[in-house]
Protein backbone atom coordinates (compact mmCIF):
# COMPACT_ATOMS: atom_id res chain seq x y z
CA UNK A 1 0.00 0.00 0.00
CA UNK A 2 2.65 2.46 0.85
CA UNK A 3 4.45 2.52 -2.79
CA UNK A 4 0.80 2.81 -4.20
CA UNK A 5 -0.38 5.30 -1.89
CA UNK A 6 3.48 7.32 -3.01
CA UNK A 7 2.39 6.65 -6.89
CA UNK A 8 -1.15 8.54 -6.12
CA UNK A 9 0.35 11.13 -4.21
CA UNK A 10 3.22 12.53 -6.37
CA UNK A 11 0.64 12.65 -9.51
CA UNK A 12 -1.44 14.38 -7.26
CA UNK A 13 1.39 17.14 -5.97
CA UNK A 14 1.79 17.45 -10.26
CA UNK A 15 -1.87 18.73 -10.09
CA UNK A 16 -1.51 20.60 -6.96
CA UNK A 17 0.85 22.57 -8.53
CA UNK A 18 -0.48 23.32 -11.61
CA UNK A 19 -3.48 24.72 -9.64
CA UNK A 20 -1.11 26.81 -7.70
CA UNK A 21 0.43 27.96 -10.72
CA UNK A 22 -3.38 28.83 -12.31
CA UNK A 23 -4.06 30.60 -9.06
CA UNK A 24 -0.73 32.98 -9.14
CA UNK A 25 -1.80 33.48 -12.57
CA UNK A 26 -5.16 35.05 -11.22
CA UNK A 27 -3.56 36.68 -8.41
CA UNK A 28 -1.82 38.51 -10.84
CA UNK A 29 -4.61 38.96 -13.29
CA UNK A 30 -6.54 40.99 -10.40
CA UNK A 31 -3.76 42.91 -8.98
CA UNK A 32 -1.04 44.11 -11.28
CA UNK A 33 -1.45 42.91 -14.71
CA UNK A 34 -2.14 45.77 -17.42
CA UNK A 35 -5.63 45.59 -19.11
CA UNK A 36 -4.09 45.03 -22.14
CA UNK A 37 -3.13 41.50 -20.88
CA UNK A 38 -6.34 39.44 -20.12
CA UNK A 39 -5.98 38.04 -23.77
CA UNK A 40 -3.19 36.64 -23.19
CA UNK A 41 -3.51 35.74 -19.91
CA UNK A 42 -6.65 34.04 -20.46
CA UNK A 43 -5.25 31.57 -23.08
CA UNK A 44 -2.52 30.62 -20.28
CA UNK A 45 -5.36 30.12 -17.49
CA UNK A 46 -6.61 27.77 -19.89
CA UNK A 47 -4.09 25.77 -21.28
CA UNK A 48 -2.84 25.51 -17.38
CA UNK A 49 -6.16 24.93 -16.61
CA UNK A 50 -6.82 21.83 -19.21
CA UNK A 51 -3.38 20.11 -18.04
CA UNK A 52 -4.50 20.20 -14.51
CA UNK A 53 -7.83 18.62 -15.31
CA UNK A 54 -6.22 16.09 -17.52
CA UNK A 55 -3.99 15.20 -15.22
CA UNK A 56 -6.09 14.39 -12.21
CA UNK A 57 -8.69 12.51 -14.23
CA UNK A 58 -5.98 10.16 -15.81
CA UNK A 59 -6.71 6.59 -15.65
CA UNK A 60 -3.94 5.84 -13.72
CA UNK A 61 -5.16 7.96 -11.21
CA UNK A 62 -8.61 5.46 -11.32
CA UNK A 63 -5.95 2.33 -10.91
CA UNK A 64 -4.57 3.60 -8.15
CA UNK A 65 -7.39 4.66 -6.03
CA UNK A 66 -9.15 0.96 -7.04
CA UNK A 67 -6.08 -0.94 -5.41
CA UNK A 68 -5.65 1.41 -2.25
CA UNK A 69 -9.56 1.31 -1.20
CA UNK A 70 -9.55 -2.55 -0.66
CA UNK A 71 -6.66 -1.49 2.36
CA UNK A 72 -8.97 1.19 3.88
CA UNK A 73 -10.86 -1.28 6.27
CA UNK A 74 -7.66 -1.84 7.94
CA UNK A 75 -6.95 1.86 8.50
CA UNK A 76 -8.65 4.46 11.09
CA UNK A 77 -11.32 5.87 8.99
CA UNK A 78 -9.84 9.59 10.43
CA UNK A 79 -6.32 8.87 9.46
CA UNK A 80 -4.98 10.95 6.83
CA UNK A 81 -4.44 8.15 4.39
CA UNK A 82 -7.83 6.89 4.55
CA UNK A 83 -9.70 10.19 4.03
CA UNK A 84 -6.72 11.15 1.43
CA UNK A 85 -7.94 8.22 -0.41
CA UNK A 86 -11.65 8.88 0.22
CA UNK A 87 -11.63 12.37 -0.36
CA UNK A 88 -9.43 11.82 -4.05
CA UNK A 89 -11.58 9.68 -5.64
CA UNK A 90 -15.18 11.64 -4.61
CA UNK A 91 -13.18 14.47 -6.48
CA UNK A 92 -11.45 12.41 -9.27
CA UNK A 93 -15.49 10.54 -9.94
CA UNK A 94 -16.89 14.06 -10.10
CA UNK A 95 -14.14 15.49 -12.34
CA UNK A 96 -14.25 12.59 -14.82
CA UNK A 97 -17.85 13.76 -15.44
CA UNK A 98 -16.50 16.95 -17.04
CA UNK A 99 -14.14 17.04 -20.59
CA UNK A 100 -11.01 18.81 -20.24
CA UNK A 101 -11.88 20.78 -22.92
CA UNK A 102 -15.12 22.06 -21.05
CA UNK A 103 -12.85 23.23 -18.19
CA UNK A 104 -10.26 24.86 -20.57
CA UNK A 105 -12.98 26.75 -22.59
CA UNK A 106 -14.74 27.61 -19.00
CA UNK A 107 -11.09 29.46 -17.98
CA UNK A 108 -10.84 31.08 -21.11
CA UNK A 109 -14.42 32.47 -21.09
CA UNK A 110 -13.87 33.40 -17.06
CA UNK A 111 -10.94 35.05 -17.84
CA UNK A 112 -12.02 37.47 -19.82
CA UNK A 113 -15.11 37.82 -18.53
CA UNK A 114 -13.16 39.33 -15.51
CA UNK A 115 -11.83 41.87 -17.37
CA UNK A 116 -14.58 43.16 -18.96
CA UNK A 117 -16.22 43.29 -15.57
CA UNK A 118 -13.80 45.37 -14.03
CA UNK A 119 -14.32 48.08 -16.45
CA UNK A 120 -18.46 47.61 -16.83
CA UNK A 121 -18.20 47.98 -13.00
CA UNK A 122 -15.70 51.40 -13.25
CA UNK A 123 -18.13 52.94 -15.84
CA UNK A 124 -21.73 51.36 -14.51
CA UNK A 125 -22.67 49.59 -17.32
CA UNK A 126 -24.28 46.40 -17.22
CA UNK A 127 -24.57 46.22 -20.99
CA UNK A 128 -21.02 46.06 -21.57
CA UNK A 129 -20.72 42.65 -19.15
CA UNK A 130 -23.66 40.88 -20.19
CA UNK A 131 -22.67 39.18 -23.54
CA UNK A 132 -20.32 37.70 -21.40
CA UNK A 133 -22.02 36.75 -18.64
CA UNK A 134 -24.75 34.91 -20.75
CA UNK A 135 -21.89 32.87 -21.87
CA UNK A 136 -20.97 32.42 -18.30
CA UNK A 137 -24.37 31.49 -17.38
CA UNK A 138 -24.53 29.45 -20.80
CA UNK A 139 -21.67 27.43 -19.53
CA UNK A 140 -22.67 26.87 -16.16
CA UNK A 141 -26.02 25.65 -17.14
CA UNK A 142 -24.12 22.75 -19.34
CA UNK A 143 -21.74 21.98 -16.34
CA UNK A 144 -25.01 20.92 -14.34
CA UNK A 145 -25.75 18.63 -17.27
CA UNK A 146 -22.79 16.48 -16.79
CA UNK A 147 -24.30 16.01 -13.07
CA UNK A 148 -28.25 15.21 -14.14
CA UNK A 149 -29.96 13.37 -13.04
CA UNK A 150 -30.67 15.82 -10.43
CA UNK A 151 -32.76 17.33 -8.22
CA UNK A 152 -32.00 20.98 -8.60
CA UNK A 153 -29.73 22.44 -11.64
CA UNK A 154 -28.33 24.42 -8.52
CA UNK A 155 -27.14 20.68 -6.43
CA UNK A 156 -23.41 20.72 -8.54
CA UNK A 157 -22.61 24.24 -8.85
CA UNK A 158 -23.45 24.34 -4.82
CA UNK A 159 -21.38 21.27 -4.22
CA UNK A 160 -18.86 22.59 -5.48
CA UNK A 161 -18.19 25.29 -2.79
CA UNK A 162 -20.65 23.23 0.08
CA UNK A 163 -19.18 19.36 -0.55
CA UNK A 164 -22.78 17.55 -0.06
CA UNK A 165 -24.75 19.96 0.76
CA UNK A 166 -28.58 19.95 -1.69
CA UNK A 167 -30.32 22.92 -2.91
CA UNK A 168 -33.25 22.26 -0.40
CA UNK A 169 -31.24 22.20 2.42
CA UNK A 170 -30.24 25.51 1.97
CA UNK A 171 -32.92 26.48 0.94
CA UNK A 172 -35.07 25.05 4.22
CA UNK A 173 -32.25 27.37 6.35
CA UNK A 174 -32.81 30.52 4.37
CA UNK A 175 -36.61 30.31 4.82
CA UNK A 176 -36.20 29.63 8.66
CA UNK A 177 -33.89 31.81 9.18
CA UNK A 178 -35.64 34.83 7.37
CA UNK A 179 -38.45 35.49 8.96
CA UNK A 180 -36.12 36.02 12.26
CA UNK A 181 -33.85 38.00 10.92
CA UNK A 182 -36.36 40.38 9.86
CA UNK A 183 -38.16 40.44 12.99
CA UNK A 184 -34.76 41.73 14.76
CA UNK A 185 -34.35 44.53 11.84
CA UNK A 186 -37.80 45.57 12.46
CA UNK A 187 -37.17 45.92 15.66
CA UNK A 188 -34.58 47.57 15.50
CA UNK A 189 -35.70 50.47 12.90
CA UNK A 190 -38.41 51.18 15.25
CA UNK A 191 -35.36 52.65 17.59
CA UNK A 192 -33.92 56.09 16.58
CA UNK A 193 -31.31 55.34 14.09
CA UNK A 194 -27.16 56.01 15.24
CA UNK A 195 -25.72 58.64 13.28
CA UNK A 196 -22.46 57.40 11.65
CA UNK A 197 -21.03 60.46 10.04
CA UNK A 198 -18.27 59.98 11.37
CA UNK A 199 -16.88 57.04 9.54
CA UNK A 200 -17.43 58.91 6.37
CA UNK A 201 -15.01 62.14 6.80
CA UNK A 202 -11.54 62.70 5.16
CA UNK A 203 -9.31 59.10 5.99
CA UNK A 204 -5.65 59.62 4.34
CA UNK A 205 -5.62 56.00 2.71
CA UNK A 206 -1.57 55.10 3.75
CA UNK A 207 -2.91 55.48 7.65
CA UNK A 208 -5.96 53.20 6.75
CA UNK A 209 -3.60 50.88 5.22
CA UNK A 210 -1.32 50.87 8.10
CA UNK A 211 -3.83 50.40 10.69
CA UNK A 212 -5.46 47.73 8.56
CA UNK A 213 -1.96 45.69 8.51
CA UNK A 214 -1.11 46.49 12.01
CA UNK A 215 -4.36 44.80 13.11
CA UNK A 216 -3.74 41.70 10.66
CA UNK A 217 -0.37 41.68 11.78
CA UNK A 218 -1.56 41.09 15.84
CA UNK A 219 -4.29 38.67 14.48
CA UNK A 220 -1.77 36.72 13.70
CA UNK A 221 -1.13 37.02 10.05
CA UNK A 222 2.43 35.93 9.29
CA UNK A 223 4.16 38.45 6.66
CA UNK A 224 7.07 36.30 6.21
CA UNK A 225 4.14 34.00 4.25
CA UNK A 226 1.76 36.74 3.10
CA UNK A 227 1.36 40.62 1.85
CA UNK A 228 -1.44 42.42 0.87
CA UNK A 229 -2.27 44.61 -2.34
CA UNK A 230 -5.01 46.42 -3.69
CA UNK A 231 -7.33 45.26 -5.60
CA UNK A 232 -10.95 46.02 -7.15
CA UNK A 233 -12.72 43.22 -5.24
CA UNK A 234 -11.06 42.14 -1.76
CA UNK A 235 -9.76 38.32 -1.81
CA UNK A 236 -7.28 36.14 -0.21
CA UNK A 237 -5.19 33.49 -2.25
CA UNK A 238 -2.86 30.61 -1.51
CA UNK A 239 -0.70 28.87 -3.45
CA UNK A 240 0.85 26.88 -0.45
CA UNK A 241 1.14 27.59 3.45
CA UNK A 242 4.17 29.43 2.91
CA UNK A 243 2.45 32.20 0.33
CA UNK A 244 -0.71 33.50 1.17
CA UNK A 245 -1.69 36.82 0.10
CA UNK A 246 -5.17 39.51 0.63
CA UNK A 247 -5.95 42.19 -0.80
CA UNK A 248 -7.84 45.41 0.02
CA UNK A 249 -10.13 47.83 -1.56
CA UNK A 250 -10.20 51.41 0.48
CA UNK A 251 -12.48 54.36 0.18
CA UNK A 252 -10.96 57.68 1.35
CA UNK A 253 -14.49 58.64 2.44
CA UNK A 254 -15.74 55.63 4.21
CA UNK A 255 -13.44 54.07 6.47
CA UNK A 256 -15.18 51.39 7.41
CA UNK A 257 -14.76 49.37 3.90
CA UNK A 258 -10.91 49.03 3.86
CA UNK A 259 -10.76 48.45 7.88
CA UNK A 260 -13.10 45.56 8.11
CA UNK A 261 -12.41 44.09 4.39
CA UNK A 262 -8.72 43.79 5.94
CA UNK A 263 -10.03 41.77 9.08
CA UNK A 264 -12.02 39.49 7.12
CA UNK A 265 -9.19 38.77 4.38
CA UNK A 266 -7.08 38.20 7.28
CA UNK A 267 -9.40 35.60 8.71
CA UNK A 268 -8.86 33.48 5.35
CA UNK A 269 -5.41 34.09 5.26
CA UNK A 270 -4.98 32.93 8.72
CA UNK A 271 -7.41 29.23 7.96
CA UNK A 272 -5.18 29.01 5.03
CA UNK A 273 -1.45 29.47 6.58
CA UNK A 274 -2.65 27.23 9.52
CA UNK A 275 -3.70 24.27 6.83
CA UNK A 276 -1.35 21.74 7.97
CA UNK A 277 1.95 21.14 5.70
CA UNK A 278 2.41 17.51 6.13
CA UNK A 279 -1.13 17.58 3.87
CA UNK A 280 0.41 19.65 1.39
CA UNK A 281 -0.17 18.99 -2.38
CA UNK A 282 -3.27 16.74 -1.85
CA UNK A 283 -6.45 17.90 -2.25
CA UNK A 284 -7.30 17.54 2.02
CA UNK A 285 -4.27 20.60 1.80
CA UNK A 286 -7.22 23.22 1.88
CA UNK A 287 -10.23 24.55 3.38
CA UNK A 288 -13.08 21.71 3.65
CA UNK A 289 -15.89 24.13 2.57
CA UNK A 290 -16.22 27.89 1.23
CA UNK A 291 -18.79 27.80 4.06
CA UNK A 292 -16.57 27.08 6.60
CA UNK A 293 -13.59 29.24 5.09
CA UNK A 294 -15.91 31.90 5.81
CA UNK A 295 -16.75 31.31 9.01
CA UNK A 296 -12.90 32.29 9.95
CA UNK A 297 -13.24 35.46 8.33
CA UNK A 298 -16.65 36.49 9.46
CA UNK A 299 -14.95 35.34 13.25
CA UNK A 300 -12.26 37.73 12.50
CA UNK A 301 -14.16 40.79 11.03
CA UNK A 302 -17.37 40.70 12.96
CA UNK A 303 -17.04 38.47 16.49
CA UNK A 304 -13.80 39.63 17.04
CA UNK A 305 -13.24 43.37 15.03
CA UNK A 306 -16.96 44.79 15.48
CA UNK A 307 -16.77 43.72 19.40
CA UNK A 308 -16.70 46.28 22.00
CA UNK A 309 -13.44 44.18 23.84
CA UNK A 310 -11.94 44.90 20.31
CA UNK A 311 -12.18 48.59 20.37
CA UNK A 312 -11.96 49.11 24.27
CA UNK A 313 -8.09 48.08 22.82
CA UNK A 314 -7.72 49.03 19.51
CA UNK A 315 -9.87 52.77 19.27
CA UNK A 316 -7.25 54.61 20.88
CA UNK A 317 -4.87 53.08 18.85
CA UNK A 318 -7.18 54.62 15.67
CA UNK A 319 -7.58 57.36 17.27
CA UNK A 320 -3.92 58.22 17.26
CA UNK A 321 -3.78 58.02 13.12
CA UNK A 322 -7.39 59.48 12.85
CA UNK A 323 -6.79 62.52 15.59
CA UNK A 324 -8.33 65.01 13.87
CA UNK A 325 -11.64 63.03 12.96
CA UNK A 326 -11.59 60.78 15.86
CA UNK A 327 -9.94 62.43 18.84
CA UNK A 328 -13.12 64.39 20.13
CA UNK A 329 -15.09 61.07 19.79
CA UNK A 330 -15.86 59.00 22.19
CA UNK A 331 -15.44 55.13 22.58
CA UNK A 332 -19.43 54.17 22.72
CA UNK A 333 -20.60 56.70 19.77
CA UNK A 334 -17.91 54.87 17.49
CA UNK A 335 -18.59 51.07 18.61
CA UNK A 336 -22.23 52.37 17.71
CA UNK A 337 -21.56 53.82 14.38
CA UNK A 338 -19.57 50.60 13.24
CA UNK A 339 -22.20 48.39 14.12
CA UNK A 340 -25.06 50.89 12.98
CA UNK A 341 -27.66 48.49 11.35
CA UNK A 342 -29.45 50.42 7.93
CA UNK A 343 -30.46 48.91 4.62
CA UNK A 344 -27.63 49.54 2.50
CA UNK A 345 -26.48 48.55 -1.43
CA UNK A 346 -23.31 47.25 -1.25
CA UNK A 347 -22.86 43.35 0.57
CA UNK A 348 -19.33 43.52 1.45
CA UNK A 349 -20.43 47.13 3.48
CA UNK A 350 -23.59 45.85 5.18
CA UNK A 351 -24.31 45.56 8.76
CA UNK A 352 -24.40 41.83 10.61
CA UNK A 353 -28.07 42.08 10.71
CA UNK A 354 -28.86 42.53 7.35
CA UNK A 355 -25.84 40.84 5.79
CA UNK A 356 -27.55 37.55 5.19
CA UNK A 357 -30.58 39.09 3.12
CA UNK A 358 -28.21 40.56 0.39
CA UNK A 359 -26.80 37.12 0.52
CA UNK A 360 -30.62 35.09 0.00
CA UNK A 361 -31.34 38.06 -3.07
CA UNK A 362 -28.34 36.71 -4.88
CA UNK A 363 -29.52 33.31 -4.57
CA UNK A 364 -32.80 33.90 -5.51
CA UNK A 365 -31.26 35.28 -8.89
CA UNK A 366 -28.78 32.64 -9.35
CA UNK A 367 -31.46 29.79 -8.97
CA UNK A 368 -33.76 31.97 -11.39
CA UNK A 369 -31.13 32.12 -14.41
CA UNK A 370 -29.89 28.65 -13.95
CA UNK A 371 -33.37 27.64 -14.30
CA UNK A 372 -34.00 29.54 -16.95
CA UNK A 373 -36.88 31.60 -15.41
CA UNK A 374 -35.04 35.34 -15.96
CA UNK A 375 -32.73 36.49 -18.96
CA UNK A 376 -29.24 37.65 -17.84
CA UNK A 377 -30.67 40.99 -20.02
CA UNK A 378 -33.41 41.20 -17.07
CA UNK A 379 -30.42 40.85 -13.85
CA UNK A 380 -30.56 44.65 -13.32
CA UNK A 381 -34.22 45.27 -13.17
CA UNK A 382 -34.49 41.69 -10.81
CA UNK A 383 -31.86 43.29 -8.93
CA UNK A 384 -33.30 46.64 -8.13
CA UNK A 385 -36.65 44.91 -7.76
CA UNK A 386 -35.18 42.63 -4.87
CA UNK A 387 -33.39 45.18 -3.49
CA UNK A 388 -36.75 46.67 -2.98
CA UNK A 389 -38.25 43.72 -1.17
CA UNK A 390 -35.34 42.24 0.64
CA UNK A 391 -33.88 45.55 1.95
CA UNK A 392 -36.20 48.57 0.74
CA UNK A 393 -33.75 50.04 -0.92
CA UNK A 394 -33.12 50.30 -4.71
CA UNK A 395 -29.72 51.03 -5.99
CA UNK A 396 -29.18 54.44 -8.10
CA UNK A 397 -26.70 52.54 -10.76
CA UNK A 398 -25.40 49.49 -12.07
CA UNK A 399 -22.07 49.68 -10.32
CA UNK A 400 -23.66 49.30 -6.87
CA UNK A 401 -26.45 47.25 -8.14
CA UNK A 402 -25.86 43.99 -10.20
CA UNK A 403 -22.45 45.46 -10.98
CA UNK A 404 -20.96 45.32 -7.19
CA UNK A 405 -19.54 41.44 -6.91
CA UNK A 406 -16.71 39.98 -8.73
CA UNK A 407 -18.18 36.39 -8.51
CA UNK A 408 -20.42 35.80 -11.81
CA UNK A 409 -17.63 36.94 -13.52
CA UNK A 410 -15.71 34.11 -12.77
CA UNK A 411 -17.91 31.91 -12.60
CA UNK A 412 -18.56 31.22 -8.94
CA UNK A 413 -22.24 30.75 -9.30
CA UNK A 414 -23.06 28.66 -6.11
CA UNK A 415 -20.92 30.87 -4.09
CA UNK A 416 -22.99 32.92 -2.27
CA UNK A 417 -24.99 30.93 -0.17
CA UNK A 418 -21.49 29.99 1.41
CA UNK A 419 -21.28 33.61 3.19
CA UNK A 420 -24.54 32.95 4.37
CA UNK A 421 -23.95 29.67 6.05
CA UNK A 422 -20.27 31.22 7.26
CA UNK A 423 -22.41 33.44 9.20
CA UNK A 424 -23.57 30.21 11.16
CA UNK A 425 -20.82 28.41 11.45
CA UNK A 426 -18.89 31.23 13.17
CA UNK A 427 -21.73 32.02 15.49
CA UNK A 428 -21.84 28.28 16.39
CA UNK A 429 -18.05 27.97 16.37
CA UNK A 430 -17.60 31.13 18.72
CA UNK A 431 -19.84 30.03 21.66
CA UNK A 432 -17.67 26.65 21.97
CA UNK A 433 -14.40 29.01 21.87
CA UNK A 434 -16.02 31.23 24.25
CA UNK A 435 -16.79 27.89 26.50
CA UNK A 436 -13.44 26.95 25.83
CA UNK A 437 -11.56 30.14 26.62
CA UNK A 438 -13.28 31.48 29.67
CA UNK A 439 -11.71 34.77 29.70
CA UNK A 440 -11.27 35.55 25.75
CA UNK A 441 -13.69 38.48 26.33
CA UNK A 442 -10.28 39.38 28.47
CA UNK A 443 -7.87 38.65 26.13
CA UNK A 444 -9.48 40.49 23.21
CA UNK A 445 -9.72 43.75 25.35
CA UNK A 446 -6.26 43.38 26.05
CA UNK A 447 -5.32 42.63 22.39
CA UNK A 448 -4.53 39.22 22.53
CA UNK A 449 -5.51 36.60 20.16
CA UNK A 450 -3.32 33.60 20.38
CA UNK A 451 -5.68 31.67 22.28
CA UNK A 452 -8.37 32.15 19.69
CA UNK A 453 -6.23 31.59 16.99
CA UNK A 454 -4.60 28.14 18.85
CA UNK A 455 -8.40 27.04 19.17
CA UNK A 456 -9.03 27.70 15.77
CA UNK A 457 -6.06 25.63 14.69
CA UNK A 458 -6.91 22.61 16.92
CA UNK A 459 -10.53 22.51 15.58
CA UNK A 460 -10.27 23.98 12.25
CA UNK A 461 -7.70 24.42 10.51
CA UNK A 462 -5.51 21.26 11.15
CA UNK A 463 -7.82 19.07 9.67
CA UNK A 464 -7.74 20.62 6.48
CA UNK A 465 -9.73 18.96 3.94
CA UNK A 466 -10.28 15.51 5.76
CA UNK A 467 -14.08 16.04 6.57
CA UNK A 468 -17.51 16.69 5.53
CA UNK A 469 -18.75 20.30 6.37
CA UNK A 470 -21.34 18.98 8.78
CA UNK A 471 -18.92 16.39 10.24
CA UNK A 472 -16.41 19.19 11.34
CA UNK A 473 -19.04 21.38 13.07
CA UNK A 474 -20.82 18.46 14.81
CA UNK A 475 -16.72 17.16 15.61
CA UNK A 476 -15.82 21.05 16.89
CA UNK A 477 -18.72 21.75 19.12
CA UNK A 478 -20.44 18.63 19.70
CA UNK A 479 -24.27 19.58 17.72
CA UNK A 480 -25.54 19.50 13.81
CA UNK A 481 -24.93 23.19 12.42
CA UNK A 482 -28.03 25.34 13.34
CA UNK A 483 -29.23 28.76 13.48
CA UNK A 484 -29.48 29.28 17.11
CA UNK A 485 -26.58 30.37 18.25
CA UNK A 486 -25.92 33.36 15.38
CA UNK A 487 -29.43 34.42 16.11
CA UNK A 488 -28.53 34.43 20.17
CA UNK A 489 -25.86 36.55 19.15
CA UNK A 490 -27.31 39.75 17.02
CA UNK A 491 -30.41 39.56 19.26
CA UNK A 492 -27.93 40.32 22.30
CA UNK A 493 -25.49 42.19 20.46
CA UNK A 494 -27.92 44.56 18.73
CA UNK A 495 -30.07 44.71 21.72
CA UNK A 496 -28.02 45.95 23.84
CA UNK A 497 -26.89 48.45 21.11
CA UNK A 498 -30.34 49.65 20.31
CA UNK A 499 -32.17 48.60 23.46
CA UNK A 500 -34.49 46.29 22.39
Amino acid sequence: MDETLKSLKEILGQVADLEASVAVLEWDQQTYMPPGGADGRSMALSTVSRLAHESFIDDRVGELLSALEPGLASLDPDSDEARLVRVTRRQYDKARKVPAQFVAEFRRVTSLSFQTWQEARVRSNFALFRPHLERVVEMRRQYAGFFAPYDSVYDPPLDDHEPGMKTAELKAIFEALRPRQVKLIQAIAEKPPVDDSLLRLNYDEAKQWDFGMEVAKSFGYDLSRGREDRSAHPFTTGFNTGDVRITTRLDRNYLPEGMFGTFHETGHALYDQGLPQRLERTPIARSLSYAFHESQSRTWENLVGRSRPFWKHYYPRLQAYFPEQLGSVDLDTFYRAVNRVVPSFIRTEADEATYNLHIMLRLDLEMAFLEGRLAVADLPEAWASGMREYLGITPPDDKVGVLQDVHWSTGAVGYFPTYALGNLLAAQLWEKAQSDIPDLSKQIERGEFRDLLAWQRENVHQHGGKYEPMELIVKATGTPLTPEPYLRYLWAKYGEIYGL
